[in-house]
């Protein structure tokens, strides 16, 4: 995992991708394959819409898959309670989410939840942390963008704008 300057010294950033009942394997694999090429841990939450085993996520993900540091949970609470992340280490990302992108937290340790690609998040989940969800602009044109096209620009986000204050240290 990249590293972060704070306070005179190196901390590591910790990303995690959480797909809340993933439907599309292909989008899955390319997640995973993502989360692989940031240093992020990838957390997938019942129920999934294809089998781990799937050709079309392998295909995906390539020979990679096997490095892929992934968990399987049986429900989103359950991941909840044993991850344990702050107020400040969650980002809910929604079409109607109350903020961009951009404007999402800088902590060194930090949750990228996202819905199925049919249903999004489930209500309970929007309404639990309505304060810290986050959109990505697009034009009237589309729906919205694909599961893994969005994964892969909050991931890299969040990435940069902890790296880009390091700069201003000495």
């Amino acid at each position: 995992m990249k590293n972060e300057y704070q306070n005179g010294l190196v901390t590591p950033l910790e990303r995690h991708v959480v797909l809340v009942a993933p439907e599309v394997p292909w989008n899955t694999g390319n997640i995973g394959r993502t989360c692989l090429g940031a240093g992020a841990y990838l957390h997938l939450i019942k129920p999934l819409g294809f089998s781990l085993g799937n050709k079309e996520m392998k295909r995906a993900g390539l020979d990679y898959w096997h490095r892929v540091q992934v968990s399987i949970w049986e429900d989103f609470d359950g991941f909840f309670r044993e991850t344990a992340p702050g107020p400040e280490e969650v980002a809910v990302f929604t079409k109607n989410g109350l903020e961009p992108y951009w404007e999402m937290p800088d902590s060194n340790r930090l949750f990228l939840i996202f819905g199925s690609e049919t249903k999004g998040l489930s209500q309970s989940i929007l309404e639990r942390f309505r304060s810290s969800t986050y959109h990505i602009p697009i034009t009237d044109e589309i729906r919205c963008l694909n599961l893994s096209t969005a994964v892969g620009i909050a991931l890299y986000e969040s990435l940069r704008r902890p790296l880009s204050y390091s700069s201003l240290i000495p």
